[in-house]
This record gives C-alpha cells, sequence and structure tokens, in this order.
C-alpha cells in the first residue's frame, strides 16, 4: 500500500488565492488567516504608531509595516508570512513586494485561532529565519512574551501593565496598558 503524496505549496499558490482571502506559508504547508478581532486591530494599530514614532524620533534608518505586509523568511518560495508587525532596519531587504528576508523585530497579536502557530511554528520559525526579536502579544491573557535572539537567547514575560523594554532599541520601551487608555 503506498501512501498518498503530502502536497507541497509554494508562494505562487499564496498569490492565486481568491481575492480577500488571506494565508500564510510556512514549509510549504498553507494556513488560511480568519479576520482579525476588533481588539487585534487595535492593538496593532497603537503598536504601529508607538514604533513608528519612536523610529522617525530617534532618526532610526528602520521601518515598521503592520500587516498585510508580506515577507519572504527564506530564499525559497515555501515560506511567506504576513506578520502583525514588522521592523526592518536593513533598506536591501525590501522590495516593492514586501521584506526578502528576517525583520529585525517582528510582534505577532494572538488571536483564538492562532495561539499554536503564534507561540510554536512561528517562535521557531522566526528564531531560524534571523529574526532578532520576537513578541508575542495576548490580549486574552493580557500577556507579552518577548523573545531575543541575539547574543544570550531568552525569552522574558510581561503582563499589559509592565514596562516592556525593546532588546533591537536600548532605552525604547512600551506599557500596553499605558497605550490602552
Amino acid at each position: 500500500m503506498s501512501l498518498a503524496k503530502e502536497q507541497i505549496y509554494t508562494i505562487e499558490d499564496i498569490y492565486a488565492l481568491p481575492d480577500g482571502e488571506r494565508a500564510e506559508l510556512i514549509d510549504g504547508q498553507i494556513y488560511y488567516m480568519v479576520p482579525p478581532s476588533r481588539i487585534h486591530q487595535r492593538l496593532v494599530h497603537i503598536l504601529d504608531c508607538e514604533i513608528g514614532f519612536y523610529i522617525k524620533a530617534n532618526n532610526s534608518k528602520c521601518e515598521v509595516y503592520p500587516a498585510p505586509f508580506a515577507v519572504f523568511l527564506n530564499e525559497d518560495d515555501r515560506n511567506y508570512v504576513e506578520p502583525d508587525i514588522s521592523v526592518i532596519c536593513d533598506p536591501n531587504k525590501l522590495n516593492e513586494r514586501g521584506c526578502v528576508g528576517a525583520p529585525d523585530w517582528v510582534i505577532e497579536i494572538v488571536s483564538q485561532s492562532s495561539k499554536r502557530m503564534d507561540y510554536y511554528t512561528k517562535l521557531f520559525k522566526y528564531r531560524s529565519a534571523g529574526v532578532r526579536e520576537y513578541w508575542i502579544v495576548d490580549p486574552s491573557k493580557r500577556l507579552v512574551m518577548t523573545y531575543s535572539f541575539t547574543g544570550q537567547e531568552n525569552g522574558e514575560a510581561y503582563s499589559f501593565d509592565d514596562t516592556v523594554p525593546v532588546a533591537i532599541y536600548p532605552g525604547f520601551s512600551i506599557n500596553l496598558e499605558e497605550l490602552l487608555k
């Protein structure tokens, strides 16, 4: 008895999706995305603005992009993600389609349907692709998990009430409770 061959998808399959349908591609597997909740969108907007203001005020060469923004993580056609927030500091990684390579900082806002993906699959994928810092913001738990993948790798847990330091920008921190007021 032969086993059925596993379907491997490519970026072409992502671009062939019907208008309005969003999905990500990780190691050749398609993961469909559900529409985000209101709090999800509010957090994306707040974080995008806060990070953008910091970058501008500090004359940084980095750029911040909220989803939907294409990130082609690897030099292959089997990995395509749309992080909720992407911060890219190397302008050579940017082209008209999005970011080619790992962003410096990625933030994912957890939804009920994305928990496993954000906490496990993407954590591994972002680390192995070369993302320098990864945040998982979980509104239902009011929790921010931060991972720094430079130097000594570590993961830290913060509540929304805490002031969360940004590893790639020493001196910059974010307090979500203050921003949500």
